[in-house]
């Protein structure tokens, strides 16, 4: 059997994305929003202004476990401002349920971050709300809870 530098490449990509994961991407659109959970992870950990406001909805709602709320404006500036800085984030059992142009991700958080010079870790269970605007994933909601 040949194996082509491109398939090399995209089992590489794929092998990459569901490292300590276990990724249910049985669809295109199942395997885009996955995609797009690892891109946001990406993003906050290197605050990337850019991608992250391209990666959420303007219409965002991101619950954390707290009970704070944040819209977009919010969630983007408390990451690019390095208010709250991600040294780590690692999301496992991942589960992803597309429902027309919608999605559903459900998964284990453990993360490391710094805010006011006081370094914190957290182990929470998340679910996220996905939606297809314009032909991209963006998260439309976000939901954490202590586990």
């Amino acid at each position: 059997m040949r194996i082509s530098r491109r398939t090399l490449t995209a089992a590489g990509a794929l092998a990459v994305v569901a490292i300590g994961t276990r990724v249910h991407a049985g669809s295109a659109d199942e395997a885009a929003v996955t995609q797009a959970v690892a891109d946001l992870t990406t993003a906050m950990l290197a605050a990337e202004k850019a991608k992250l406001e391209a990666l959420v909805a303007d219409q965002l709602s991101y619950g954390h476990s707290s009970g704070a709320v944040q819209n977009k404006s919010d969630f983007v500036d408390v990451i690019v401002s390095k208010k709250t800085v991600y040294k780590s984030i690692n999301l496992t059992e991942i589960k992803v349920s597309v429902v027309g142009n919608d999605a559903i991700v459900r998964h284990t958080w453990d993360s490391v971050s710094e805010s006011g010079g006081k370094s914190s870790a957290a182990h929470i269970g998340v679910l996220q709300v996905w939606a297809k605007q314009d032909g991209k994933w963006k998260l439309l909601a976000r939901q954490a809870f202590k586990t």
